[in-house]
């Protein structure tokens, strides 16, 4: 309330200012009419004193009178004629002063609804920053997201496969430095869904290679303490995470937790970087693609930016129609053949101009346009293809070899 208040208060003062400036009283300011007016008021009175001191003489004096007395009629007139034409810019001016209140006051109040946070203090981008280090730093341990997280039943297995990974269990319990043992008790346990049993395996293995142990050693215990914590990256699964990253700073999964735990500490612009290069050297098929697919676009909002487009993926499975798809059409009738076509046209035209795609997409909807005898719209699509892969000579190729293929090449 104190802010609504205060805001208020400098909005009517700065409104004020301004009507006071278009309302103010044009009759309080001296016309030069009015100088000359009173001058020759002056000259009249020495007219008069001459004419009685018999310095002038009686005819003189009635000219002079005369002469200055149609000079101050005729400033009268003027004078006269700029009080009546006063009313139309004092109306304009009122009309401009409202205007301008509603104007000051709507206005701030309509941009603060938009771009503001009522109820919250100012927080630059330091203090910002601050307090996501504070809440990096003090947020929940392993134990405490893992006691958060309900009871849940592993994961069904054949009864041959359970009793196994029980006489492994027992094993490795009778063979403490079994290092092989517990790689595979490790991994059998993550299988099982037995996440807190798989990463205390996975510490043994890890305690056991000693200097030997690699960055994938440490990248595997930090997923599967995350997926033990319901996806949530622990102060412990960080510290994992960073043993890994001094072992290999190109290692995938661990830039893909550490983007995750960027976007869990309100860093959504390391975050969206992170990922963002992640995605550029990856394949549709690598097993981080879609979660960061499904979360990056709000990741990208919670950044500050707003027209964030996913880089187009390596080998990923082209959609639309295929040549087989067309092949396949020819034993359709005539109407059936051109609804199936313009369909898969359609929807693949609309993916790629919403969400983007590869080259190849790109290059497969011209060809598909050019053979429906859309020659124009081919056209097109390979110039918008040219904007979007402006700066990849590969995908420019790609696309150019297309459009030769489909006649429309310059």
């Amino acid at each position: 309330m104190v802010f609504w208040l205060t805001t208020g208060i400098l909005a009517l003062a700065v409104a004020a200012i301004l009507a006071s400036a278009l309302l103010r009283n044009r009759e309080t300011e001296v016309a030069p009419e009015k100088y000359d007016l009173n001058v020759y008021k002056d000259q009249l009175r020495e007219i008069e004193q001459d004419a009685a001191r018999g310095v002038i003489a009686a005819d003189e004096a009635e000219r002079l009178r005369t002469e200055v007395s149609r000079r101050i009629l005729a400033i009268d007139a003027k004078m006269a004629a700029s009080s009546q034409s006063e009313g139309g810019p004092r109306g304009v001016g009122r009309v401009a002063a409202g205007v301008s209140a509603v104007v000051l006051l709507g206005g701030a109040f309509a941009l603060y609804s938009e771009l503001g946070a009522p109820g919250y203090g100012d927080l630059s981008l330091k203090t910002r920053i601050d307090a996501a280090e504070q809440a990096r730093l003090n947020r929940p341990s392993q134990a405490d997201a893992e006691a958060q997280i309900p009871p849940s039943t592993s994961l069904e297995a054949t009864s041959e496969y359970s009793d196994l990974v029980q006489k492994l269990r027992g094993a490795v319990a009778e063979r403490p430095n079994d290092l092989q043992g517990f790689m595979l008790l490790a991994r059998s346990e993550a299988a099982l869904g037995n996440f807190t049993a798989a990463y205390a395996a996975q510490e043994r293995v890890i305690s056991l290679k000693a200097d030997g142990a690699t960055a994938e050693d440490y990248a595997d215990l930090a997923d599967m303490m995350v997926l033990a914590a319901g996806g949530y990256v622990s102060p412990e699964a960080e510290r994992v995470l960073q043993a890994a990253f001094v072992r290999d700073e190109n290692n995938d999964v661990v830039a893909y937790y550490r983007g995750l735990l960027m976007a869990q500490t309100g860093r959504p612009d390391v975050a969206l970087r992170i990922w963002d290069r992640l995605l550029r050297n990856s394949e549709a098929t690598d097993p981080w693609v879609t979660p960061i697919i499904e979360a990056i676009p709000e990741i990208a909002v919670r950044a500050g930016v707003t027209d964030y487009s996913p880089p187009a993926l390596a080998n990923a499975p082209l959609r639309g129609p295929t040549q087989q798809d067309m092949e396949s059409a020819a034993n359709m009738s005539a109407e059936d053949r051109a609804q199936m076509i313009e369909g898969m046209v359609a929807q693949l035209a609309e993916r790629l101009s919403t969400e983007g795609g590869s080259p190849e997409e790109w290059a497969r909807l011209i060809g598909a346009l050019a053979v429906l005898g859309r020659a124009e719209e081919a056209m097109q699509v390979y110039a918008d293809g040219q904007e979007v892969f402006s700066d990849n000579d590969a995908a420019l190729r790609t696309l150019r070899d297309a459009a030769t293929g489909a006649g429309i090449g310059q």
